[in-house]
């Protein structure tokens, strides 16, 4: 016996789109990128075919842009390119695939770690719920884990992360990596290491504002001249008075050298200078030094055949007085 089910029409068939994908990978994906996923979902369905061109007719979007987001779907595994076109993937086996991991022992190890299991979870379910409305894709799960194992990170800055991360409207994947491998290159692994650190970062962003105030420039300052600042402020201490000091002697107009200024900074934290009086000081007794003359009187040197003529004559004379003699 064969049974089949009755073909339904278009106005009653329907295409069903896993939650999985809303969590997911609807954060990253661009408009055009949602709208050409949830058409070739639908025609897939009847196993139809169409060409890329008549895609781009279809959806009115750019042959560029459906290119770019036909590779952004194979990039996530959500297409997978076969001979004569294309295969739309599952996407709950793709996180089931991602999510699950046999475990058939467990080491001693890990049953050490049972407390600070239970302790990670905890924070992990507190960033579900505050930051993902309780529906966090199962991948980000094991993302957390790894910046855990990877970074050192203690609860509070796992915390931090996502808090920065979210009121930035950046909470994905990518920027929060980027975020904590920053973090983690600055040596950050407790609160209190992320307190220091933005007290580092408050007074860097103000020596730079009073910079570009008082030199009224229009611009930021870049990394590299930032990093100058931090050496200043926080390996020789000094606040913006002295370096404004420096940057007198070392700028005309908007044009800055940075290692010229760093020269002058570094040679008054050598002296042991920690105030402006003390630079000025110094300063005018380098103003007031007598200048040394660096004339060297040369020798009177005899000419080479001038030596020549008094040895030729000499000679003469002890040659004459032989002959006297032999007389």
């Amino acid at each position: 016996m064969k049974f089949e089910q009755q073909n339904e029409s278009l106005i009653f068939s329907s295409t069903s789109i896993s939650d999985i994908f809303f969590t997911e990978y609807l954060p990253q994906m661009s408009g055009d990128c949602v709208k050409i996923y949830f058409y070739i979902l639908f025609i897939s369905k009847y196993s139809s075919e169409i060409n890329i061109n008549d895609l781009s007719k279809k959806l009115s979007i750019d042959l560029d842009d459906i290119v770019k987001s036909i590779k952004f779907l194979e990039e996530h595994n959500l297409l997978l390119r076969k001979e004569h076109g294309f295969m739309v993937c599952n996407i709950q086996e793709i996180e089931l695939n991602k999510a699950y991991k046999p475990k058939v022992t467990i080491s001693s190890e890990a049953l050490e770690k049972t407390a600070e299991s239970k302790a990670r979870a905890a924070i992990i379910d507190t960033i579900n719920n505050q930051f993902f409305q309780g529906v966090m894709s199962p991948s980000w799960y094991a993302d957390i884990e790894l910046w855990f194992s990877k970074y050192g990170f203690d609860d509070g800055v796992m915390m931090a992360l996502f808090t920065y991360c979210y009121n930035r409207s950046a909470l994905h994947k990518n920027y929060v990596s980027t975020v904590a491998d920053s973090w983690s290159k600055n040596n950050i692994k407790t609160y209190s290491d992320l307190d220091s650190y933005y007290e580092k970062q408050e007074k860097i962003s103000s020596l730079s504002s009073a910079i570009k105030k008082k030199l009224r420039l229009s611009r930021n300052l870049t990394e590299f001249e930032e990093e100058y600042l931090l050496k200043w402020n926080i390996d020789y201490n000094y606040e913006f008075d002295i370096i404004e000091l420096a940057l007198k002697r070392a700028s005309t107009g908007a044009n800055l050298n940075f290692e010229y200024i760093n020269k002058l900074l570094t040679d008054w934290h050598e002296h042991g200078f920690s105030s402006v009086e003390q630079i000025n000081t110094y300063l005018i007794n380098e103003k007031n030094k007598p200048v040394q003359s660096s004339y060297v009187p040369k020798k009177s040197s005899t000419p080479k055949s001038k030596i020549a003529q008094i040895d030729d004559s000499n000679k003469r004379k002890y040659n004459n007085f032989n002959s006297f003699y032999s007389n």
